[in-house]
């Protein structure tokens, strides 16, 4: 799921994480960090070159000059940045390269002294800043990939200039002038349905950017903006060295109970911190610490864990993150006044399929209440369990003994361990298992491409194919998977983009530079034999679902394609691709033993099967609290002299918090709310997204066929091929001929019974 602990991240983060775009996190993150849509920072520009062929010209000439990787053409195959070339002390020049080019494109539209129209205007925007798109797709893929030092030090002095520059874009004279006119006489155009919706989404762009506002009102939001990029980075920056610095250190008794494969991916983090031959190393890397709170049969070693884990983003005076959200609380409340929004939430939700922060609650509070009732029963049942078991736990149970209580009566009530999967869940299998579930549903072939240089000796590129009626094949996208956590790598996982696909470019541009590059960011403790947990497996399917919203795009224009949807829309083609690996018949060809290649076991599919609800209501709570908490955050009237801490106490107190569970993103290292605006009063869209994909993925089921033909057809064209060309109510109605319903996700989570 995405963003339960995707950067929809939650980081649920395709755009480009951090400033120019936003990164999809992943739910399971975020459920415990995929994707995001409108974004952050606006829509900076999409992909191609402007109309103007001396700009064009001149740029060119500037550009062979120059020595700079990220300003030259690239020569490597199908245009991949060579990223064994580019240094970090090529990004700022060529940003500032970039922004200065972008602009000259936006001005070739206002000084076009012909009469407005689509093409010359809104067609000719969708092109505009193409050299910044290109230099800030890699810098911002990068920014959550490979954050060393020394970038985070550009990071640090670019976000606010980037800003700014956003700012620019949407308040240059005349701009919003012309795109204006196009909107106002677009009934009168002849324009196609797609047409139509761009016009109506630039210009919305602009509008929510400020582009209507006076001129001391822009001053006021563009300088609001840039101190909201300024802290929004500071804060990542803060989580990801607390992350990357705090070890806690073990020996191999201290492990006892834990699987092998933790063991050796303790032992892995030891090596490369040179700790001594008998030291293990637990990590912040949620990889690490959730295997280490759920095997680990030390209490105090759990606690202490835990405590460090659930205390990112505070474990250093210099890096106390609760001030600097203080802060962007108070920014965002001034922007959404600015637009005549009582509060960031109102703001956020006018931009959605929810339209009010009140039919966010309805959805929310409908689930709580139910999921509260399940996780009581739950922990009564893991009390019972440790009375039973001579286990000390006279405090009642914990935050930090709830995993561990939870796999012991996981085994003891259905007899499951699920240790026992790992084995059948090597990253290779998984990988055999989203490759052959893509093939299957919709024809896509993956050719590993070895000798496309990438930014680390762990990460692989893939041509992705697809056969065309004539028996002949074409390029469909290229994918970069991107597996194993490391130092300088952001937690959480999430999918972005290099490169857009798009139709809209023109004749002297390489049609290439319209096929897109999607990337997949996965954080897999690696080991000699690198073996996940179901819920890992989980997580890979779900960005891969983000992955072939990218890959299977099919718009005209780059501002509808893709990932370039609402929010609330974003994650249901990554969450309707968790569906597939909980098929029997799915798990039977892929789930295979990493030694002797046998299937899995019926015995063991079935125990999978009946636990598959189990500890669900933990799961749903500690997901829900953390979009609850979001949206009442944000529709606060004031922030003045605001404590968050006694704020989420008393918060947690008003909704009957469960004994035990704490949120899965506290609100000092909570990134999808404060390293980005993106899913800011936005973190419920997990769940939004959840009843639509449990709704879709029972027409599949209806059909008889998980892999019936004729269903995928209709999920490709109108979930994943559309992107934002059409609202997202109507596409859901095209599929399933009426609006969701909520059953399907109540059925799942085994919270129907309640209803």
């Amino acid at each position: 799921r995405t963003q339960k602990n995707h950067k929809v991240k939650d980081m649920k983060f395709s755009h480009r994480c951090m400033l120019l775009s936003a990164t999809i996190l992943s739910s399971r993150c975020a459920r415990g960090f995929t994707s995001r849509s409108p974004r952050l920072f606006a829509v900076l520009a999409s992909t191609c070159l402007s109309g103007n062929p001396s700009a064009t010209t001149e740029r060119t000439c500037k550009m062979s000059s120059t020595t700079n990787p990220l300003l030259v053409e690239w020569t490597t195959p199908f245009k991949v940045p060579p990223f064994s070339k580019i240094e970090v002390s090529h990004y700022k020049p060529a940003l500032e390269a970039g922004m200065e080019a972008h602009l000259e494109d936006l001005q070739a539209i206002v000084d076009n002294q012909d009469e407005p129209n689509f093409e010359n205007v809104i067609a000719a925007y969708d092109r505009c800043g193409s050299l910044l798109d290109k230099v800030g797709s890699v810098y911002s893929n990068m920014g959550s990939s490979m954050n060393t030092e020394d970038l985070q030090a550009v990071q640090t002095e670019m976000s606010p200039i980037l800003s700014r520059h956003s700012s620019a874009t949407y308040t240059l004279p005349g701009l919003f002038d012309k795109i204006n006119q196009v909107y106002k006489k677009r009934e009168t155009l002849d324009l196609t349905p797609e047409q139509n919706r761009l016009v109506e989404r630039i210009h919305l762009d602009f509008t929510r950017s400020g582009a209507h506002f006076d001129k001391a009102a822009q001053e006021e939001y563009t300088e609001i903006k840039a101190q909201l990029a300024t802290l929004l980075t500071k804060f990542a920056q803060n989580v990801l060295k607390d992350e990357s610095t705090y070890e806690l250190v073990v020996k191999r008794p201290d492990l006892e109970g834990c699987p092998d494969s933790l063991i050796e991916a303790a032992k892995g983090a030891a090596k490369e911190r040179n700790k001594e031959d008998d030291e293990y190393v637990i990590t912040l890397g949620r990889s690490l610490v959730e295997p280490f709170l759920t095997f680990c049969q030390d209490r105090e070693l759990r606690k202490e864990a835990w405590e460090a884990w659930t205390e990112r983003g505070e474990l250093d005076e210099e890096r106390m993150n609760i001030p600097i959200a203080t802060e962007i609380l108070k920014l965002r409340k001034r922007m959404s006044e600015l637009h005549g929004c009582k509060s960031f939430a109102e703001y956020q939700c006018l931009d959605s399929m929810a339209k009010t922060p009140e039919n966010v609650m309805k959805l929310l509070e409908n689930v709580w209440e139910r999921a509260k009732e399940a996780a009581d029963r739950e922990r009564e049942a893991l009390e019972e369990y440790a009375k039973s078991s001579g286990e000390s736990v006279e405090d009642g149970i914990q935050p930090w003994d709830w995993r561990y209580f939870a796999e012991k009566v996981r085994i003891a009530k259905y007899d499951f361990d699920g240790a026992l999967m790992k084995p059948y869940f090597s990253v290779d299998a998984v990988k055999q298992a989203m490759f052959g579930v893509s093939n299957r549903l919709y024809g896509l072939k993956y050719v590993p491409r070895p000798d496309i240089e990438m930014y680390h000796p762990d990460v692989m590129c893939y041509e992705v194919r697809e056969d065309l009626p004539d028996g002949s094949d074409k390029l469909t996208a290229l994918f970069i998977l991107d597996n194993y956590s490391r130092q300088f790598k952001s937690s959480g996982a999430w999918m972005s983009e290099y490169r857009t696909q798009t139709r809209n470019l023109l004749e002297s541009v390489d049609g290439i530079e319209g096929i897109p590059i999607v990337s997949n960011n996965n954080n897999l403790a690696k080991g000699k034999n690198t073996l996940l947990s179901y819920d890992d497996a989980i997580t890979c399917l779900h960005e891969f679902g983000h992955a072939h919203h990218g890959m299977l795009s099919d718009a005209n224009y780059e501002r509808l394609a893709s990932t370039n949807v609402l929010m609330d829309f974003v994650e249901l083609p990554s969450q309707l691709m968790e569906n597939w690996l909980g098929e029997t018949e799915v798990l039977k060809e892929y789930a295979r033993h990493f030694e002797t290649n046998e299937s899995l076991p019926d015995e063991l599919l079935e125990k999978l099967m009946a636990a598959e609800s189990f500890n669900e209501g933990f799961a749903t709570i500690e997901y829900t609290v953390c979009a609850l908490l979001d949206m009442a955050m944000h529709q606060l009237d004031n922030y003045d002299d605001f404590d968050m801490a006694e704020f989420e106490k008393k918060e947690l107190e008003r909704l009957g918090m469960p004994q035990g569970i704490v949120m899965r993103h506290r609100p000092a290292h909570f990134c999808h709310l404060f390293a980005s605006n993106g899913y800011a009063a936005r973190y419920y869209v997990y769940q939004w997204a959840e009843v639509l994909d449990k709704d879709v993925f029972a027409a599949f089921k209806e059909s008889g066929d998980v892999f019936d033909k004729e269903t995928a057809a209709k999920a490709r064209k109108l979930i994943y091929s559309a992107g934002n060309t059409h609202p997202p109510e109507e596409l859901f109605r095209q599929f399933r001929g009426r609006d969701p319903d909520i059953k399907f996700l109540l059925k799942k989570k085994g919270l129907l019974a309640k209803a």
